[in-house]
C-alpha cells in the first residue's frame, strides 16, 4: 500500500501525517506537492492541517483550487482512501468531496487541547479497529472547527450512517457535535480531531494509531489477498 501526504503552501501537519503512516503501517509514504497532476500510484491520500494558503478568504477556499484537487476527486470516485485532518477537512468541504462546512469556534478562540470523542461508525476503512460507540481520546487545535450544516443535510447524514465520530463534550459549537464526517461511499473521511497526534504514549495517546492501521486492513481485505505475502 502507498501513502500521499498533500502538501500545500501553509500546511504544517504533513510532517506529523508522514511520521504515523511511517510509524503505525510501515508502508511506503510520499510528500506529494500541490501542483502534482497525478496520484494513480497512491492507494490513500492524506490532506493534512495547517493554514494552507495562509487561509486567505476562508479555509480551504484557495487550496481547493490547486492542481492537486481534481486527482484527489478522482481518486475518491476510484474508490481510493482519502483521509481530511482539520484544514484537510476545511478543505475537502470547499472541493464538494463532503457536505456542510465549518465555521468560526463559537468561543471565537483558538482551541488546542486533548478532546474526547465518541466513535459513531466504526463500518468505515478508517474506523473499523474501533468499538461502536467507543471513547477515544484525540488533540483538536483550530480556530475554525464549528462544523455546520443544514437541517436536510444533517437528516441524510444521520440515514446514511455519515458521522463518523462526535465529540463527548463539544469545544467549538459544531451542529449535532460533529467532529467527522464521511461521503456515503465511506472511502472519504473529514475531521477535526488530529490523529496523527495521537499515535504514541509519549504523545498523550495512542488513540490514533487504530485509524492507520484501520486503513491498511480495509486495503489488504480489499486488494491484499493479490499482493500480499
Amino acid at each position: 500500500m502507498k501513502f500521499a501526504v498533500l502538501v500545500f503552501p501553509g500546511s504544517n501537519c504533513d510532517i506529523d501525517c508522514y511520521k504515523a503512516v511511517e510509524e503505525t503501517t510501515g508502508e511506503p509514504v510520499d510528500y506529494v506537492w500541490h501542483t502534482a497532476t497525478d496520484l494513480s500510484e497512491y492507494d490513500c491520500i492524506l490532506v493534512p492541517g495547517g493554514f494552507s494558503y495562509g487561509d486567505y478568504l476562508r479555509c480551504g477556499a484557495i487550496a481547493r483550487f490547486a492542481p492537486v484537487m481534481a486527482e484527489v476527486a478522482k481518486a475518491a470516485e476510484q474508490g481510493k482512501y482519502v483521509l481530511g485532518i482539520c484544514n484537510g477537512f476545511q478543505i475537502l468541504t470547499e472541493a464538494g468531496l463532503l457536505p456542510g462546512a465549518l465555521r468560526r469556534n463559537t468561543s471565537m478562540k483558538f482551541i488546542c487541547q486533548d478532546s474526547k470523542l465518541q466513535v459513531v461508525n466504526h463500518t468505515t476503512p478508517f474506523t473499523s479497529e474501533y468499538a461502536a460507540g467507543e471513547e477515544i481520546t484525540i488533540p483538536i487545535a483550530h480556530g475554525e472547527g464549528n462544523y455546520y450544516c443544514d437541517e436536510a443535510t444533517l437528516e441524510r447524514l444521520k440515514a446514511n450512517n455519515q458521522i463518523v465520530f462526535r465529540y463527548s463534550h463539544n469545544p467549538n459549537g459544531s451542529t449535532d457535535d460533529i467532529a467527522g464526517i464521511c461521503n456515503e461511499r465511506g472511502n472519504v473521511v473529514g475531521m477535526m480531531p488530529h490523529p496523527e497526534r495521537a499515535v504514541s504514549s509519549i504523545l498523550g495517546s495512542e488513540d490514533g494509531k487504530r485509524m492507520f492501521t484501520s486503513i491498511l486492513t480495509a486495503w489488504r481485505d480489499q486488494y491484499g489477498a493479490a499482493t500480499v505475502g
